[in-house]
């Protein structure tokens, strides 16, 4: 992990942690160096979008003003999710993306991600270039002045070619699905209408009236709670919650039972198996997928390779091996064929046309699965305490304890989050009561050490 880019960007509470001076560095490396092959005398275009947070538009404003301060353009998406950047850099010729957006994290932070003219985010080698950039040797920053400076324009019909792109994958035969979709306050608020009306589906709209601070408030696919109450008193047949910049999709089965990243990888593999086209016959996830799911693919003849948690470790391994599907138990599901990100929308539109293709119920798919009792916890540590729990000996002591006692009737995993000041702690094992206390044993002792 970098010093200003973690897992997935640069993240912090927002103006305080990620500050405008930041984000207008960033911006300005980013242009430098993703921009360095361009031809002389030839502007370099850098595509922004944003998610629906107060804090978007300063952070906006400090961006374009460090990429144009460069010389290079700037054009603007609005609100769009932050796969549509994906695809737009790559559709509108761009030289890089750039997303502001902290994702499912709650409305005090946000976040900037950036991505290559490839619509791929950065590797890590072109994050490291950047940072260094910023915080080694920033007096070698070229600013430009006169005509040289960069120009800010909008594209105005960036939702449109994304919810086309995204509709042109449909496969919808029943029109007659009832589909409910929860926005999370958030990017799909600005898409997820029009993009259900080119489905044809009937369809209702849920937590999609952003106010700048209340995106992932109690909504979206952090929080199902109030989808799963609507899904079941409504009668409709599917329930889809996004984050807060659509790049992740969970499901509601009609009986209200949540259908997560792990499930919905494995029901469309499964899918794309019969039809020829999984490549390999193998799916990619992490090592947080529940081995009922490992259960699953490997009654139904589907390989599964396993990377780090991270979208972007799965990304790697699918473009190392040539994989078309693979993600996360969250929801962070990636479509190769189609995208170069995960994408939350277009896993709903993946789950919606394979129910409409079947005579079956969502729930009859989600009861396959029998899953390993599993908990996580978040443990939230103090800033300066990041870094340290593999070296805290009580922590280490708590985990081989754990581990003794589990044996081979379970799995721990405990690692720091790369996008937030936590320690999550997950376990999984045959036994209910094992699992919750062993889980909450090495949380208290991460609570008790770097709290």
């Amino acid at each position: 992990m970098g010093r200003l880019f973690g897992t997935d960007g640069a993240r912090g509470v927002a103006v305080t942690e990620l500050t405008c001076e930041l984000a207008m560095s960033i911006g300005r490396a980013a242009a430098i160096v993703l921009t360095k092959h361009k031809s002389a005398g030839s502007k370099a275009k850098i595509l922004i979008g944003k998610d629906t947070r107060v804090s978007s538009d300063i952070l906006e404003a400090a961006l374009i003003s460090g990429i144009m301060s460069v010389g290079a353009d700037a054009v603007l998406l609005g609100v769009v999710p932050t796969p549509a950047v994906a695809y737009l850099v790559k559709h509108e010729n761009a030289d890089a993306g750039v997303m502001i957006s902290a994702s499912h994290n709650s409305v005090e932070y946000n976040g900037i991600k950036l991505f290559a003219g490839t619509g791929f985010k950065l590797p890590d080698d072109v994050e490291n270039e950047i940072e260094a950039l910023i915080l080694d040797n920033p007096g070698s920053v070229v600013l430009k002045n006169g005509t040289d400076v960069g120009r800010a324009t909008y594209l105005a019909d960036a939702s449109d070619l994304y919810i086309k792109h995204l509709a042109e994958v449909s496969d919808v035969h029943n029109k007659d699905l009832r589909v409910i979709a929860d926005c999370a306050n958030g990017s799909a608020s600005a898409t997820a209408k029009r993009l259900f009306d080119k489905l044809g589906v009937k369809y209702d709209i849920i937590s999609a009236e952003p106010d700048g601070t209340n995106i992932n408030e109690g909504c979206g696919s952090t929080h199902t709670d109030c989808l799963q109450k609507k899904v079941t008193e409504g009668g409709y047949d599917l329930g889809v919650a996004f984050d807060g910049d659509a790049d992740r999709c969970l499901a509601v089965d009609e009986k209200g039972n949540i259908v997560d990243g792990d499930r919905l990888i494995a029901i469309i593999s499964n899918d794309m198996k019969a039809s020829g086209t999984l490549k390999k016959d193998t799916a990619v996830v992490t090592v947080m997928s529940n081995l009922g799911f490992h259960t699953y693919m490997k009654e139904h003849g589907i390989n599964t390779v396993c990377t780090s948690v991270g979208d972007r470790y799965v990304l790697e391994e699918m473009l190392k091996s040539g994989y078309n599907i693979g993600g996360e138990q969250s929801g962070h599901i990636i479509f190769l064929d189609h995208a170069t990100t995960g994408d939350g929308q277009l896993t709903a539109v993946k789950l919606i046309s394979l129910l409409s293709r079947s005579d079956r119920k969502l729930s009859s798919y989600n009861e396959e699965f029998a899953d390993y009792p599993q908990l996580l916890v978040n443990v939230r540590i103090t800033d300066d305490k990041k870094g340290l729990w593999d070296k805290n000996e009580a922590i280490l002591a708590s985990i081989k304890e754990a581990q003794s006692a589990l044996a081979d009737n379970g799995r721990i995993l405990v690692r720091e989050s790369g996008t937030e000041p936590l320690v999550r702690v997950m376990i999984e094992g045959k036994e209910a009561a094992m699992v919750e206390k062993y889980t909450n044993l090495i949380a208290d002792t991460v609570r008790t050490e770097l709290c």
